[in-house]
């Protein structure tokens, strides 16, 4: 399966009107065809009946509970669409998406300061989408700030779905994992969805499973959220084993268990690179580092660019250490960052990647205070104990609860 986000480039509807009367009259009165379940009068304007609908269709939107999603791999990631897919399929949410345009998988809780951001209209899946030259930390700010969106916040805010766990200390790298704390931040409740992704072993059909199997967790928050039963200043990592339909529950809600943040981590491992063979020669600044820096000319910084610009640039193979720099001549070296994997050391059931190797949807709480770390552990523990009782209970009935 292929995804896709088709972007708009809209003319102000003036315009549009102008060019529509043009091509009426040139055409002698021959009107366009009108689009799919759309009528047009005689004046060449939609039927009332057309444009009641969707006045129809807006005032239902505003009536459904809003759920902005964002990720860290960007806007055209399978993981986000398939999960927005999932949340429009019932027809019980308005979904607003504002995501980052490129992979920002690792820039942690970096927010752009003082550089001109770009927000793009894309198509994904009927929802309202746009796509921004940022990170996940930047997305749910601007989103929630009011000046993207027009609506006072959202219910919840998810971010994913995301390839790779989001365990241990990976959560302080991880962008998807910021854009869920900085809704916390921001005092609204949210979940950082991802699934233990296995290199040559997950396929894009584990995401559309991850994403059916963590839909009974969103409906059960969303529903808590407006009751005000759901945990307050409470963020949930949810990491969903690699074979999402072979969990513990079977793919049901009754697989998730509560665990608490281990200690596991990647293991960095810098590499130089020839001088001849690095990515980046040819990368070209953005135009907002290059309006920043061209109002910094004048500050100190600026001048002491200019300084290193009359010293000549020498560029030497990644390896040792350089001996003493000559002061007439400025030393360019390149490195490339791996992330390496390695098992835990650490047994303890109850840990979130153990939870996850075992075959468990582990879900992790955060607050924005580490001394109720205890407490919100026990309340989400409750609640989620609530939400199987709720889920069982329908199962065996047929009626939704």
């Amino acid at each position: 399966m292929t995804t896709s986000v088709k972007k708009n480039n809209f003319l102000a509807p003036s315009l549009i009107s102008n060019l529509q009367q043009v091509l009426i009259a040139r055409n002698d009165g021959v009107q366009p065809p009108p689009k799919e379940n759309e009528s047009y009068e005689s004046n060449g304007k939609l039927s009332s009946a057309d444009v009641d609908d969707q006045a129809n269709n807006a005032e239902q939107d505003s009536e459904k509970p809003v759920i902005l999603v964002t990720n860290g791999e960007g806007i055209e990631s399978p993981g986000l669409t398939l999960l927005v897919d999932a949340l429009l399929r019932d027809r019980l949410f308005n979904v607003h998406v504002c995501a980052p345009q490129s992979d920002k998988s690792v820039s942690g809780h970096s927010l752009t300061v003082r550089e001109t951001l770009a927000a793009t209209s894309v198509e994904l899946s009927g929802a309202t989408a746009y796509e921004v030259s940022g990170t996940p930390a930047d997305c749910v700010s601007l989103a929630l700030s009011g000046a993207l969106f027009s609506w006072s916040k959202p219910v919840l805010v998810i971010s994913g779905i995301n390839k790779g766990s989001s365990c241990g200390q990976k959560m302080f790298y991880s962008g998807a994992f910021a854009g869920a704390r900085e809704a916390l931040i921001s005092g609204v409740p949210s979940l950082c969805i991802s699934l233990n992704w296995k290199k040559d072993v997950s396929c894009e059909t584990d995401l559309k499973d991850a994403a059916n199997v963590c839909l009974p967790l969103i409906y059960a928050a969303v529903k808590d959220i407006e009751k005000g039963n759901f945990p307050k200043g409470c963020l949930l990592n949810v990491d969903i084993p690699s074979c999402p339909l072979t969990n513990k529950g079977n793919g049901h809600v009754h697989g998730l268990k509560v665990t608490r943040q281990s200690m596991w981590r990647s293991s960095p491992s810098w590499q130089g690179v020839a001088a001849n063979r690095h990515a980046s020669a040819g990368h070209e600044q953005s135009l907002g580092i290059k309006l920043a820096q061209l109002s910094r000319d004048a500050s100190a910084a600026g001048a002491a660019r200019r300084l290193n610009s009359h010293r000549k640039n020498v560029e030497v193979e990644s390896v040792g250490v350089a001996g003493k720099q000559n002061s007439h001549q400025t030393v360019k070296k390149y490195f490339r960052l791996e992330l390496l994997e390695k098992e835990p050391e650490n047994e303890d059931a109850n840990l979130d990647f153990r939870a996850l190797e075992d075959g468990f949807v582990a879900i992790t709480p955060f607050t924005s205070s580490t001394s109720g770390q205890p407490e919100i552990e026990t309340c989400v523990s409750n609640w989620i104990a609530a939400a199987i009782s709720r889920e069982q209970k329908a199962s065996s009935t047929g009626i939704l609860l």
